[in-house]
């Protein structure tokens, strides 16, 4: 009988409410049932192993987060050489495999230098642990054991690419899989009893914004994009540490009455069953779960370029696609959702339709075959 191949998967810390680390837990737990499969994950911190793979705790002292993530990063590459693959989820030379969740740090600087003044820009410019990022990422792309790079877009796959000369042949593209049993058009059965625990009017159209980390993904913008349309309501789910600062915007505004903070959810289901499409005006977010769980509740989603997500999303069919900083342009595709009202049945089908072919079994069997044929190779 052939043995199981033994893979390492490498992620610093489990956060419940992150969607890189939902997807590594449901991707452990999907991989872990196929018995071709010894599955272990190395991390700093996190929740108890699934069925099937455990995790072991690397967590070595530090003072600040240069020294957490650099002293990580060698305790990892000290364990590599125990493993037949090792794929990491973060910037670590000397992995056979990275998944490139995070995108790349570049261009997450750039955009967020959109928003920020000369001062802001110039610290983080020079902030010794972005310089560390940047070079490590760097370093890693050009580590002669790197054989491949798991992109969860195209558009992630492009910029790595054009940025670090990546041969194509080395990218891969695999989308992020969800629970299609699970995030289904039938969550409005928490509808009624979720507006009215919150005093929502059953017919006031109501946007959800789900994710932690609301400068990069668009709270403001959210925001500002309701404004004008007085019956739309937005429920904000996610934690951060800034959360005051948006809901005194929100008072600014004048939508603070529409407007709900419910902080981080450990089950985002039953808003998606409550809302009627999904707000994230991302500056950069290289594929969100919570565009693909929206999308298979049936929500259609509003999103931003930068967000691989819209590689997914045809304009008035499922989705509306807008600059992050374009408050206008958001605005205005809002009010062409308000005003096609009668086109949302529709329109959720739709966003049904598209997210219903990535199942967790897909990414898990697409993942098994790029391991096998390394192996082979």
């Amino acid at each position: 009988m052939t043995s199981p191949i033994k893979l390492a998967i490498v992620r610093q810390k489990y956060n419940p409410h992150g969607g890189a680390e939902r997807f590594v837990s449901r991707a452990l737990d999907a991989l872990a049932q196929r018995g071709a499969l010894d599955v272990t994950l190395l991390a700093r911190q996190w929740k108890d192993g699934g069925a099937g793979w455990r995790c072991e705790t690397i967590d070595p002292p530090h003072v600040g987060r240069l020294s957490r993530d650099a002293g990580f990063a060698r305790a990892a590459q000290q364990r590599f050489g125990e493993f037949d693959l090792v794929q990491s989820h973060e910037r670590i030379p000397g992995a056979a495999i990275f998944r490139a969740g995070d995108g790349v740090h570049a261009v997450w600087l750039e955009q967020l230098a959109r928003i920020q003044g000369p001062a802001a820009r110039l610290t983080r410019a020079l902030s010794p642990y972005h310089r560390y990022i940047c070079r490590a990422e760097a370093d890693m792309f050009r580590h002669p054991a790197l054989r491949l790079v798991i992109c969860n877009s195209q558009l992630v796959r492009d910029q790595i690419a054009r940025r670090f000369d990546v041969a194509p042949e080395r990218l891969a593209v695999i989308y992020n899989g969800v629970d299609t049993g699970s995030f289904h058009p039938e969550l409005t059965r928490y509808r009624e009893g979720w507006r009215r625990d919150h005093r929502i009017p059953e017919d006031a159209p109501l946007l959800a914004y789900v994710g932690s980390g609301f400068e990069r993904k668009g709270v403001a913008a959210a925001l500002r994009a309701i404004a004008p349309h007085p019956r739309l309501h937005l429920a904000i789910a996610g934690e951060d540490k800034h959360a005051p600062r948006y809901q005194r915007l929100a008072q600014r505004l004048g939508v603070a009455g529409r407007v709900r903070f419910l902080g981080g959810l450990p089950d985002v289901k039953p808003l998606y069953g409550a809302a009627d499409a999904l707000i994230l005006p991302t500056l950069y977010d290289p594929f969100p779960n919570v565009c693909v769980e929206a999308l298979a509740s049936g929500l259609p989603i509003f999103t931003s370029p930068l967000c691989g997500a819209a590689e997914w999303v045809r304009p008035g069919e499922n989705g509306w696609v807008n600059d992050a900083l374009d408050d206008a342009g958001l605005q205005r595709s809002l009010c062409e959702w308000l005003a096609r009202r009668a086109d949302w049945p529709a329109l959720r089908a739709a966003a049904r339709a598209t997210a219903e072919p990535y199942t967790l079994t897909r990414m898990a069997g697409e993942l098994e075959s790029l391991y096998a044929a390394l192996l082979d190779a």
